[in-house]
Parts: C-alpha cells; sequence; structure tokens
C-alpha cells in the first residue's frame, strides 16, 4: 500500500492525502459537495455513499486521461495536469459543473491518448479545487463518485468527449464470510502501515476510522502499490466480493514483501565500519538478487564460464579469458574496477572469434546482383566474380583489399553493400572522412574511464562474423593530429601479412583479420600516404557517359523516386531525350546525385498537380521540363569553326567528368614576350613554354622565319578565366595553335586532341581518357588525336559509345601537325 504516489502530467501528485466528504452532489446541478476554502477532508460514511450512488450520472462527459493512477469512487486525489487538453479541460469544466470523467490510459508512455488508447471503465469525478502552482503546473483536487463505461466518442476537440453510462454492479451480500473478510482487509491494511517506514502513522488512524465498507475497499486499492493494470482490473470488477478477494492477495502479497525487506534488514543492522558496511551491503544485495531471482555476482561468474565454453576462439585467447575471468572474481562488485573488468570481459565474449558467415559460390548469382544494383562498373564486378572464383578453388584465401577511387556519386559506398549480398556475407561500413585520433583504430587502454575498443573490432562484433565485407569510406579525408595518425594504425589492418595478428590496445589479444574483405573508397590518391597506398589493390570508378547516366535514370533512379513519391509508373514516366535533357542542361557531374535529385523535382511537380487536379502529362515534354526545373543551367559545349588561325580544341578532365576547351592564341607587334591569361597552373604554364620553345627550334621545318618571333609579342589565352586549370594535356593543343597562328593556316575542323608534348617533340600519354572522349563526343567532335600509349584506354570504353569517332594515335608533334593543319590558310590571313 502507497500514501504517497509519485505523479507528472495528468498523474497522482506528490502526496495522496486521505481525503472524502460528508456532504452529497448532484451531478445535473453541480453543487460542490465540498466547500473550495476547506483544508481538511472528512472520511465518507455509509450515508454519504449511498446519497452519492443515487446521483444521476449524465449521458455525455469530457474524458481526462491519467497516466499513471486509477481513480476510485469516494477517494478524494490530487493531480498535476500539464498538458494543454487537460488545462483547457479542467478549465472549462471548473466554469461548469465541475463534473469530468477520469479514465485511465493504456499505455502510461502515450503523450497525446486517443479515445482507443483508454480504458473503457472510468469514474465520474468532481473538481474539488484547483491550485495554481509555482513551477507553472496545475493541481487539481478531485473526489471519484461513480463507476462508469465509455460508450462512444463524440468529440476529439479540443478535449475528449464521450457518451458515459453507469457501470454495472452486483448488489453487496453482507454474510459473515464478508465482515471477516473486510475485518481481514483492515488488520492487513494496519500491518502494512506499521511495517512500512515510508508510511505515515496517521494512515492507520484514517483507516481505523473508516465505516462505509464499500469506500474502504476503494481506499485501500487506490493507495496500493501495484501495476496500473491490475488497479484497474480491480476497479472494473462488478462482483464486489470478488473485489475485496482479489484486494486481499494484493495485501498479503505486500505484506509478505515488507516481512522479507525487514528480515534482510535486520540481517546487516549492526554498527560496521566503512570497509565491513560496504561488504554487508553486498550480502544484502546479494540475498535480495536471490529472493527475487536476479543475478548475483557468483551467477553473473558461472553465466561467463557458460557463454565462454561455447566460443570457437584459440586456447591462448581461452587462456587469458579464464586469467582475466579469475582476476573478476577476486574484485569486490562494489568496487569502480569490477564494472571494467566486466565490461572488458563481455567484449571479449561478443566478439566473434574464428566465427565466418558462409560464401555463396553461385557466379551467376552474384553477376545478376552487382548487375541488377549497378549499371557498367565492369572492372570492380570482374574483380570480385575472379576472387569468388578463386575462393571456390582455395577456401583459404586471403581476402583481397580494394581501393575504389573515383568523383562522387558514381556508387562507390553503395557498391559495398552489393558486393555483400552477391557473395552472402555480412555488410558493415566505417566511415573514415575527419576522423584524428590513432585510438579510434586501435582502441583505448582498458585501464582508462570509457575505454573502448577501436572502430575496427567494434564494427565486427556489430557485424557478428569474422568475415564481413567491411567499407572503409572517404579513406583520403583520414586526418591527423597530436592524437596519431589514423592512416598509419590502418596499414596494420590493409596490410594481409599483418592483419592475421591485428592488435587492438583494449582487446590485449591479437585477432586476425585477413578473412575480412575491405573495400576503401576515395575521391583522389594524392592524400593517401604511399605507405597505405601500397596495400590496396587501386581501381578506378570513373564518371558514367551520358548513355550509362540514361540506363541508370531508366532502371534504379525513376523508379527509386516513383517509389519514394508514391507515384506508379502509369501516372509518370521519362523518355529518353527528356532524361538526355535533364542530364546535359541541368547536371554537371561524373556520377548521378544531380540527377537523382532533378528526377525527384520532376516527380514532385507532376505529384503537386495530381494532387491539385490540374492537368498533367504523364510523360513530360521540355517545357514541362523547364517549368519544373526553371531555365537551363549549364550550355552545352559545342565545337566552334576553323576560320580563325590559332584556335584549337582541346580537351581537359575534371572532378565531375570530361570537358573541352579552347586554346586561343594571337600575334601582336612587339619582342617576342609569351603572355599567358585564364587562370592556368605552373605545369599549364610550363606546356606553354616547352611549345613555343619547340616552335623555335623548329621554325625551318614548318616553314616559319626565325626572325619572326622576335618581332611579335604572342598571348595565349584559355577561356573560362574563373575556373582554376593545369595539367600537361594541352601540351599538344598549344603546339598546333602557335604552329596555326605562325602559318595563319587553317585547323582541321571537327578535330580535338590531348596529350603532353617534351622539348624533343615527343608526345606523351595523359589521363582521364574516358571522361575526355565522351566529353568530344558530346561537343560533335568527329576525329581525336592522341599519344600511342593511349590506345588501351580507348579499348577499355564500349565500341557503341565511340562508333562516330576516328581516332589518330602518335608519337611525334610532327605527326600531329600533319593531321591537325590544313594546307590552306584562314580568311584575312597576317602578312608575317
Amino acid at each position: 500500500m502507497n500514501a504517497i504516489s509519485d505523479g507528472s502530467n495528468d498523474t497522482m501528485s506528490d502526496k495522496n492525502k486521505y481525503m472524502s466528504n460528508k456532504e452529497t452532489f448532484d451531478f445535473n446541478q453541480a453543487i460542490p459537495i465540498i466547500d473550495e476554502d476547506t483544508e481538511f477532508f472528512p472520511l465518507m460514511s455509509p450515508q454519504d455513499e449511498e446519497e452519492m450512488n443515487k446521483a444521476d450520472v449524465p449521458e455525455e462527459l469530457p474524458i481526462l486521461p491519467l497516466r499513471n493512477t486509477v481513480l476510485f469512487p469516494g477517494v478524494v486525489i490530487p493531480i498535476t495536469v500539464g498538458r494543454e487538453k487537460s488545462i483547457k479541460l479542467i478549465k472549462d469544466s471548473y466554469k461548469g459543473d465541475h463534473t469530468v470523467a477520469v479514465v485511465s490510459q493504456k499505455n502510461m508512455n502515450v503523450e497525446d491518448p486517443e479515445f482507443s488508447d483508454l480504458h473503457r471503465v472510468g469514474t465520474v469525478a468532481h473538481i474539488i479545487k484547483t491550485l495554481q502552482m509555482p513551477d507553472g503546473n496545475t493541481t487539481v483536487i478531485l473526489q471519484g463518485k461513480q463507476r462508469i463505461i465509455l460508450d462512444e466518442l463524440v468529440q476529439e476537440d479540443p478535449y475528449l468527449i464521450a457518451k458515459v453510462s453507469r457501470h454495472p454492479e452486483k448488489k453487496l451480500k453482507k454474510t459473515k464470510e464478508f465482515r471477516a473478510l473486510i475485518s481481514s482487509i483492515k488488520e492487513m491494511a494496519l500491518q502494512i502501515i506499521e511495517l512500512s517506514p515510508n508510511i505515515p502513522g496517521e494512515a492507520g488512524v484514517a483507516v481505523k476510522n473508516i465505516e462505509s465498507q464499500t469506500f474502504l475497499i476503494n481506499f485501500i486499492a487506490s493507495n496500493l502499490t501495484i501495476e496500473m493494470d491490475k488497479k484497474q482490473k480491480l476497479l472494473e470488477r462488478i462482483d464486489f466480493n470478488k473485489r475485496a478477494e482479489s484486494l486481499i492477495e494484493h495485501l498479503t502479497s505486500e505484506v509478505q514483501m515488507l516481512e522479507l525487506k525487514n528480515q534482510i534488514q535486520n540481517k546487516v543492522r549492526v554498527d560496521l565500519d566503512k570497509q565491513q558496511r560496504d561488504y554487508f551491503l553486498n550480502q544484502q544485495l546479494k540475498t535480495i538478487q536471490e529472493e527475487l531471482g536476479g543475478n548475483t555476482p557468483d551467477v553473473e561468474l558461472e553465466e561467463l564460464r557458460k557463454k565462454a565454453k561455447s566460443k570457437k576462439w584459440s586456447k591462448e585467447v581461452g587462456k587469458h579469458f579464464n586469467k582475466e575471468l579469475d582476476k573478476l572474481a577476486r574484485i569486490n562488485p562494489a568496487a569502480a574496477d569490477y564494472s571494467i573488468q566486466l565490461n572488458y570481459l563481455e567484449v571479449l565474449l561478443d566478439l566473434p572469434w574464428n566465427e565466418y558467415s558462409k560464401d555463396n559460390f553461385d557466379l551467376n548469382r552474384a553477376i545478376k546482383i552487382l548487375d541488377k544494383d549497378h549499371y557498367g562498373l565492369e572492372k570492380v564486378k570482374q574483380r570480385i566474380i575472379e576472387y569468388l572464383a578463386v575462393l571456390k578453388l582455395k577456401n583459404d584465401m586471403k581476402a583481397p583489399i580494394l581501393c575504389l577511387v573515383g568523383p562522387p556519386g558514381v556508387g562507390k559506398t553503395s557498391l559495398g553493400k552489393s558486393i555483400a549480398q552477391a557473395l552472402g556475407r555480412k555488410y558493415t561500413r566505417m566511415a573514415l572522412g575527419g576522423l584524428r585520433d590513432e585510438a579510434e583504430i586501435r582502441g583505448h587502454r582498458k585501464t582508462y574511464i570509457g575505454a573502448m575498443p577501436g572502430r575496427i573490432i567494434q564494427s565486427l562484433k556489430k557485424a557478428g562474423t569474422s568475415n564481413p565485407v567491411f567499407v572503409l569510406d572517404e579513406i583520403d579525408k583520414l586526418g591527423s593530429d597530436f592524437k596519431g595518425d589514423p592512416s598509419s594504425a590502418l596499414l596494420e589492418v590493409l596490410d594481409p601479412e599483418q592483419n592475421t595478428t591485428f592488435y587492438d590496445q583494449y582487446i590485449e589479444m591479437e585477432y586476425d583479420l585477413s578473412k575480412v574483405m575491405f573495400i576503401a573508397t576515395a575521391n583522389t590518391l594524392n592524400s593517401i600516404q604511399p605507405a597505405l597506398l601500397d596495400r590496396m589493390e587501386i581501381i578506378e570508378v570513373n564518371g558514367y557517359t551520358i548513355e550509362e547516366k540514361k540506363e541508370i535514370a531508366r532502371k534504379h533512379l525513376l523508379p527509386k523516386q516513383r517509389k519514394m513519391h508514391g507515384i506508379s509508373g502509369k501516372e509518370v514516366s521519362l523518355r529518353a531525350d527528356i532524361i538526355e535533357k535533364i542530364i546535359e542542361e541541368y547536371t554537371r557531374e561524373s556520377g548521378v546525385r544531380g540527377l537523382e535529385k532533378k528526377i525527384g523535382s520532376v516527380i514532385r511537380g507532376t505529384a503537386t498537380r495530381m494532387v491539385m487536379e490540374k492537368p498533367y502529362n504523364r510523360s513530360p515534354n521540355k517545357d514541362d521540363i523547364e517549368e519544373y526545373l526553371g531555365a537551363p543551367i549549364y550550355d552545352k559545349d559545342i565545337y566552334e569553326s576553323n576560320n580563325v588561325a590559332g584556335v584549337v580544341t582541346g580537351l581537359a578532365w575534371t572532378a565531375v567528368g570530361g570537358d573541352i576547351l579552347f586554346i586561343e592564341s594571337s600575334l601582336s607587334p612587339g619582342k617576342g614576350k609569351l603572355n599567358l591569361t585564364g587562370n592556368l597552373g605552373d605545369v599549364m604554364k610550363e606546356s606553354a613554354s616547352i611549345a613555343l620553345a619547340y616552335l623555335r627550334s623548329h621554325a625551318e621545318e614548318f616553314g616559319i622565319d626565325i626572325a619572326v618571333f622576335d618581332k611579335w609579342d604572342i598571348h595565349i589565352h584559355v577561356p573560362a578565366g574563373a575556373t582554376p586549370k593545369d595539367g600537361p594535356s594541352a601540351g599538344i593543343t598549344m603546339l598546333t595553335a602557335l604552329v596555326s597562328l605562325f602559318t595563319q593556316r587553317k585547323v582541321k575542323s571537327n578535330l580535338a586532341m590531348t596529350g603532353e608534348i617534351t622539348l624533343r617533340g615527343k608526345v606523351l600519354p595523359v589521363g582521364g581518357i574516358k571522361e575526355k572522349i565522351l566529353a568530344a563526343k558530346r561537343a560533335n567532335v568527329k576525329e581525336i588525336i592522341l599519344c600511342k600509349a593511349n590506345r588501351k584506354d580507348v579499348l577499355e570504353i564500349k565500341k557503341d559509345y565511340i562508333k562516330d569517332l576516328k581516332f589518330h594515335y602518335v608519337n611525334e608533334m610532327s605527326e600531329v601537325i600533319k593531321l591537325a593543319l590544313l594546307k590552306s590558310k584562314v580568311k584575312n590571313a597576317k602578312e608575317l
């Protein structure tokens, strides 16, 4: 039994006084039975109860939900009201007839209960008094009247109102057995008050002075410390005798519990010094846990030993675990070291020592999964299939350590999930971006407060196997500071010769990572230290072509966006030319993240029209796209004419794919000065100097008078001056532009080129060939000049993408000039 019930919003407040009243109450006339200024509330007599039961119950009442208590008829309780709906209800009822229906919630955690969240049986209550507390909450004193049943919801806002009816109750039979039952209830209640140190002695006086037998039952049930559901069942019981029997069962249980508590306390109630006191308190806790069926320290140790027997760890690990377990047994459970040691042993048990998931060696299935989830990326897929094939032949093969390098949004991270699904392995991911602390990799020593294993060990614990697919995301963005260098800590993790004995400082044991398939992702290799780079197998994941993006949009992005926005394929579809328009005019990227966002905008625009019942095209046209996405953001790069000498089309690689650029050159009278503009980097400026030096030394070969170099100033400009440009790949383009400028010969139409030059006139290979070729195709270029060493890069591109292009492979600069320049001169050629 509980004389003080804790409360919160719409619950019993802190002190539940033993209150009732002796005046009658008419529900229809709403006459208050207790004056608002009353300080003490007398207990209810049988006559008061009879008059209260005769009162009529209104057909409709506002519903006040209670969170963690049940109101019984005749009982007076204070509650603290905090919910806005409840405050509004109290204010309105207090201005009116002071009558509300009080019903308990089924789940006390529901903040805004609906009608279905409430029990069917409640109590009509009269609002005696409202008090505004200093903390802003409202305390309301309520007196229960009659049991009611909620029949039907009438109103939800601003608060619940429902039709109610009187709860039926069997007529009370006052037999000898019943009188004995009531006497037992009263005696047990007095016994609980005496045994419990938390209940004041005045409560016994209140219980003794209660004359009404029904009110006695209600009063004791209201103050009983039992679960809400059990209290609600007491309220709902129709048979009064059964209700009394249930109550005495709960009282008996509480008496036994109090006697047991006192017995335990008496065992250790002696004056002890601090050490002895701690010891005996632990013995008391142990006794309580044994009585409650909980785990004592001895039971915990036994459970740890039992779990250890099922682990597949080596003898060394088992020996170390038993040693640490024996150490735990010697530590006082109240000491701080106990929980540290216990946590350490639990981590050892949770790790998947020598536990491996079974690989699925169905290569055809793996190919289907990879093709389904990702379009293109043939190199990566081929490497995974090769690994799976070799693993099928040689079971104990060490897992490869791959590093996928490519621009953002091409699917590097999501590829890890597909690989895990294809192999039938668990998947885990660790974001390395901004990681600066070495302990994140190797863990902290367990002696430190708050120590924990490193992220590698934690991820394996979470995965539950020792051979998951482990994605190390953004490995190029690792940082370092005074706490250490995480990239150096990864050297051990990613070295196949070392990671069989990976040492985590928290575990203090070697752990085998050789079966883990590590897949690192990066946007660039420049920021990865060479030693770490050497340990990984680099696979370039290049940007997608327009054709690939169109397929990805059709097969993946469009269905995904339709599903996200609740639209079917019949309602919205995008034609191939519309997807191409979005790609070329609204995105400028290697991946497809921006494309997905733009497709999402189109879908949302269509959905808005659908909901507003406006006319819309199921297959949006170009005008619809511009309405949904606005005016085109990017202009398509188009090859320009060859009417001007000294202007040549080059090819460039950018972080968002390939692009074409125009090398412009002009002459003005002067002393042979070279001027470079266009926000060029040092390497690109050096290319211009090399091109001019080569041209000076070979002027006769190109029919140029050597004297002109001292009479004319040269200006080379690369448009888009706000964009930084660098790299050696514009070397042959600059030299071609200079030869065209000094000879005034036309450049071959629809031609582009890329390659590095040397002072000897050699043409060297460059990177980013795939992106550059696709950019040339988009710009309607028909012929491309490349170094012969770049032929291998062209062969890796699907033939369908380059079927309209003609490639010229060269080794010498003289070959470039023969291919690029026509014999005819430009219109209005200068006389040098």
